[in-house]
Parts: structure tokens; C-alpha cells; sequence
């Protein structure tokens, strides 16, 4: 009986220590939240909490032939929507893509996680791709800042000489 109680404790032990770095297991980092305001260009592995304030559709692309001879299954017609974001720190539009579209709907407030930037005509856009993930929560309570729209910034590559 003295053994059980060993091993349980042994475990509980166990449980409580850290996972190493090095280890096989997955160390999952807690979620950082980052205003609109601190996007820059080039990065990645946002997670925002954000109001959305319009959708435009850009593509609604169906496929031209109803059979199964698409290039890949689940290709059956492409939506893009351009989406205007924000919080209280500023707006930047987001590219929604196919089902993203269906919850980027305007007045819903949603968490969106891995998210990176890509520029586009030398504004920044934000994105999600299949590694990043939308989820619509409940309404926030801040009013967001329309006045700064991140995406109406120019940017201008620079190659810089050593």
C-alpha cells in the first residue's frame, strides 16, 4: 500500500514541474494580445481582439465546372472580402478568405490568432492563413480609433548598403 502512495505523489510531483525545451512535448506559449496600433510590416503571430467595421467582398469566384475534377476537393469557389478592423488604437483592413468571410460580418467583435502582415500595393493588410484561426466573441467594450487607419500608410522598401 505504501508503494500507491509514493507513486501518486510521484506524480503529483511530476504534473508540477516545468516542461523542458528540449523535451518531446509541445510548449504551448500563452496567447499575447497586441493593439492595432503596434502592427508593423513583415510580422507575423499576432493575436488581436478587434471590432469589425465593414466587409467588402472583392471575389466571389464559383468554380467553372460542378464535377469532381477540381485541382483539389474543397475548391468550389473562392471568396475574398476585404474587412475593415479595429480597436481603440487604430483600424487596418483584414483579407478575409472563404469561410473567414461568413464571420468577419460588420459589429461582430472576434479573436484573431496567428495572424501576420502582408503588404499590398505598400499598405499593410492583415491575415490569417490555415495556421491562424478566427473566432467570433462576445461584444467588446472599447470604441475604436477610426481616425488611424494603418493600412492607408505607404511604405516604401528601402535596401539599405553596408
Amino acid at each position: 500500500m505504501e508503494m500507491a502512495t509514493v507513486n501518486d505523489t510521484t506524480a503529483v510531483e511530476v504534473e508540477n514541474q516545468q516542461p523542458e525545451q528540449g523535451g518531446r512535448g509541445v510548449v504551448k506559449r500563452k496567447p499575447v494580445f497586441v493593439k492595432v496600433g503596434e502592427l508593423k510590416p513583415g510580422t507575423n503571430g499576432h493575436t488581436l481582439a478587434v471590432k469589425v467595421m465593414s466587409s467588402t467582398t472583392v471575389l466571389d469566384k464559383k468554380s467553372r465546372n460542378s464535377s469532381s475534377f477540381s485541382s483539389r476537393p474543397g475548391a468550389a469557389n473562392t471568396r475574398i472580402a476585404e474587412c475593415l478592423i479595429g480597436d481603440e488604437t487604430g483600424t487596418i483592413l483584414f483579407t478575409a478568405r472563404n469561410d473567414q468571410v461568413d464571420l468577419m460580418k460588420p459589429g461582430n467583435t472576434v479573436i484573431i490568432r496567428n495572424a501576420k502582415i502582408d503588404m499590398f500595393k505598400g499598405s499593410m493588410r492583415l491575415a490569417v492563413d490555415k495556421w491562424g484561426r478566427i473566432e467570433v466573441t462576445e461584444p467588446a467594450s472599447f470604441t475604436v480609433k477610426e481616425d488611424n487607419n494603418l493600412s492607408l500608410v505607404e511604405y516604401e522598401l528601402v535596401n539599405v548598403a553596408e
